[in-house]
């Protein structure tokens, strides 16, 4: 019944001006039903099998810095603020408190407490293994590298959600190692997270064994729309 609910909502967005709006109408639903939808899409992460539940409450044991979502600044949460980890997909960890949603970087995740920081880490060092396994270079690891970007509200990698416009890699240099441009966008102009994902993306790109360096630029030509959503993100978002 929920995934239905959330099917019609994300309907409606690509039917109007959208992904905002949608959004907004998400954020209506309180966070145990959120939880239960992503559970019904395939979204929660597997550290689940490590023993930590997602609408479990962390107390923050010391004061940390957070960025604001969607405003992309800053903040520093106080040491003993309450926090539910409310998404946790790629490696980059949203957490829900009182005064909204922020996004925690690695070096951080401590703060939550030693069982929900060990069960992040082993999911890392997962996907990162799965990346070092690789032994000859590809485009294909580079757009697996970028899906392992996600926007911090929205369970569907940036490559699914459709704002990857471009990827070129140029190579081999006399060390072997390749150099890579990607132009993404974003779902809106005004989005402050914009550059917290690029630069997520650039540093997955950069990780690869044979990658030299890599820019991600954000352009806005042409416009992202929801249409540009992949098959697969579409039934992420319940659009199926």
């Amino acid at each position: 019944m929920e995934r239905g609910v959330f099917g019609v909502l994300a309907k409606n967005f690509l039917e109007t001006d959208g992904l905002l709006r949608w959004m907004a109408a998400l954020k209506v639903f309180d966070f145990g039903r959120r939880m239960r939808f992503r559970s019904l899409t395939g979204n929660k992460i597997s550290a689940m099998s490590h023993g930590m539940d997602l609408n479990q409450e962390h107390i923050l044991t010391r004061d940390t810095e957070a960025t604001i979502i969607p405003a992309g600044e800053v903040h520093m949460l106080s040491a003993g603020t309450k926090a539910a980890i409310s998404q946790a997909l790629g490696g980059t960890v949203t957490i829900r408190t009182d005064s909204g949603l922020f996004r925690l970087s690695a070096k951080d995740w401590d703060a939550l407490g030693a069982e929900a920081a060990e069960a992040l880490a082993i999911e890392l060092e997962k996907s990162s293994a799965t990346a070092a396994a690789e032994e000859q270079f590809s485009e294909e690891q580079v757009w697996e590298a970028m899906r392992g970007c996600y926007d911090p509200e929205i369970p569907v990698n940036i490559v699914d959600l459709g704002l990857i416009y471009d990827m070129r890699a140029t190579g081999p240099n006399e060390s072997s190692l390749y150099s890579v441009a990607v132009k993404m966008t974003l779902t809106a102009p005004g989005c402050g997270m914009g550059p917290v994902i690029a630069d997520d993306a650039k540093q997955r790109i950069e990780a690869l064994p044979h990658v030299a360096d890599a820019s991600v630029d954000v352009v806005w030509d042409p416009p992202w729309s929801p249409h540009m959503i992949s098959a697969e993100g579409r039934a992420k978002l319940g659009l199926e």
